[in-house]
């Protein structure tokens, strides 16, 4: 994978297709290749040129030790579209990446030219701010625990009850969360996940916007991002049934459908 410098750190991107450039953020501690599996083929497919990059923290890309805030991964997106000579562009972010998209949206509306937010979120409500405090826990005692409870987890967190239920859907997840690395990755991305209420805040966005939000999802649920939906004036709303917070595997047809329909119009 080619490099990109940008806010003092090196960028590993993947830019698949030869159209109009739109670029995907993935969410937290995941690789973008990710997006590789459903969404680049078809968003090539319907014309666009796909790229896709890792965040900082996120091997090959630099990994900076400390804790991150969002700022950071912000100005890290600003500088690669800077860097690849491609704003404004079209953005596609999901959970972690979602709300890079909507900061970047409304501090450097220059380098966005329109923005799906898939899985987001304007504030934490208590119980996800529960969930993240004890995620928070864990990372700083050190705690690391077995790839199998791990694997389980992010089945209940990650998926819909619809996923779950299926016994040779869920024994292929689970597989594939035991095998896909410790629960180590990233670890300064846990404390990008700004404080407080941004819904005021996001009134200020000027370019179009469309939020998709999953039924099932646990971490970012519709009522949440339904939220962002109404304090962004040019922002729809597309929800999608029978899928958790990774719907854009669990139900890619769908995604793919709602974020390109958005895209073919700004």
């Amino acid at each position: 994978m080619p490099f990109a410098d940008a806010n003092g750190i090196r960028i590993s991107y993947q830019s698949t297709g030869t159209g109009e450039p739109v670029l995907l953020i993935m969410g937290s501690a995941a690789s973008g290749r990710v997006w590789t599996v459903h969404q680049t083929p078809a968003l090539v497919r319907a014309g666009y040129r796909a790229i896709t990059f890792d965040n900082r923290g996120v091997p090959p890309t630099d990994a900076p030790a400390g804790r991150y805030a969002l700022a950071d991964l912000v100005q890290d997106t600003k500088g690669l579209i800077e860097a690849l000579g491609i704003g404004p562009c079209r953005v596609v972010g999901t959970s972690l990446g979602a709300m890079i998209a909507q900061e970047l949206a409304l501090k450097s509306p220059e380098s966005v030219r329109c923005a799906v937010l898939i899985g987001t979120r304007a504030r934490t409500d208590a119980f996800r701010r529960a969930q993240l405090l004890a995620d928070r826990a864990l990372l700083a005692d050190g705690v690391s625990v077995p790839p199998a409870h791990r694997a389980a987890t992010t089945v209940l967190q990650m998926l819909s009850p619809a996923t779950r239920d299926n016994d040779d859907e869920v024994a292929r997840w689970l597989d594939l969360f035991e095998l896909a690395g410790d629960d180590g990755a990233a670890p300064g991305q846990a404390w990008a996940d700004p404080d407080g209420d941004r819904r005021e805040a996001l009134s200020g966005v000027s370019v179009p916007c469309r939020v998709i939000a999953f039924e099932d999802d646990v971490i970012t649920p519709p009522h949440l991002c339904a939220e962002v939906a109404e304090a962004i004036p040019d922002c729809d709303l597309v929800r999608i049934p029978r899928a958790g917070h990774i719907g854009y595997l669990e139900r890619p047809a769908e995604v793919n459908s709602a974020v390109i329909e958005f895209l073919d119009k700004n």
